[in-house]
């Protein structure tokens, strides 16, 4: 049993913690919103904290999984934040997806602490965090990793160190510009496939089988056709990435020309109300031009 502060339960959060517990953790849970604070102990057990250091109290490991970059700082910094509240020799992992720049500047801050800290953030949408299916991209210390990795394996299929701390954030912008790419992709070649007459569920069953297949097609591609969009991972949280994507770009002097266009259309998408359709709407904006 390991000793656990949770801080953020939306939904990849929830589950992930109530794996936590479920596999016999103590769990203490922190949530801005107290209320699924609440929801989430009447479920699983475990206690709730009136604040981020509260749950980070005694615990040998605190996971984060918010918003964004200044959501991180405002639940790990400051007198009421999880660092206040941690011991030497714990682990402090941030699932969130944010920048590489904070990665970097979160473990500066735990070493000082002599705290250990690990980027991790996730993929695999709320689907795989309420079936433990996530794959988890680590950057920090091997030593750090080892140290709590096989906790992180309660809700994960993949588990991988990619190097220093942001590798992790790292790691997953390049899968958040692969997913883009594909599913811009999908989206042309399903709409062509609608116009044509084609029985897409059957096309999607022949075509998945061989070079063109993916998690996205055999996941998504029937209910792109039938615009059915509400599978957890919204439009929103994908510009969100894209904008972290892109703007590491600028500062490598890298260029992104497919992710660029991708992100205008997901801002199409917003402009028509599907803030919270997810990512595979993509295909919206050719079937109602």
């Amino acid at each position: 049993m390991t000793t656990i502060g949770f801080v953020g339960l939306g939904v990849m959060g929830f589950p992930m913690a109530g794996h936590l517990h479920r596999a016999g953790h103590d769990v203490t849970v922190y949530n801005r919103t107290a209320s699924k604070a609440e929801v989430w102990v009447a479920e699983y057990g475990g206690r709730q904290a009136p604040t981020p250091r509260e749950a980070a109290h005694d615990a040998e490991v605190v996971f984060t999984i918010v918003g964004n970059d200044d959501d991180v700082r405002s639940v790990v910094y400051g007198d009421d934040g999880v660092l206040a509240g941690m011991k030497p020799g714990s682990v402090l992992v941030d699932h969130t997806t944010a920048s590489a720049d904070l990665a970097r500047e979160l473990e500066q801050r735990c070493h000082d602490a002599s705290i250990g800290f690990l980027d991790a953030p996730v993929s695999g949408g709320q689907a795989g965090a309420q079936n433990a299916r996530l794959t988890v991209m680590c950057g920090g210390a091997p030593e750090t990793f080892e140290q709590v990795s096989e906790v992180i394996q309660t809700y994960a299929v993949a588990v991988t160190r990619l190097g220093p701390a942001g590798s992790g954030q790292l790691t997953k912008m390049v899968n958040q510009l692969c997913i883009a790419g594909i599913i811009q992709g999908l989206s042309e070649g399903i709409h062509l496939g609608m116009l044509a007459g084609l029985d897409i569920e059957a096309v999607v069953g022949v075509i998945s089988k061989g070079a063109a297949g993916s998690w996205q097609m055999e996941n998504r591609g029937t209910t792109m056709a039938q615009g059915e969009f509400d599978f957890g991972f919204a439009v929103d949280w994908m510009r969100k990435d894209l904008g972290i994507a892109l703007a590491q770009a600028r500062s490598l002097g890298a260029s992104l020309p497919l992710a660029a266009m991708v992100d205008q259309w997901y801002a199409q998408i917003q402009a028509r109300g599907g803030n919270r359709w997810d990512t595979s709407s993509l295909i919206d904006l050719l079937n109602r031009p």
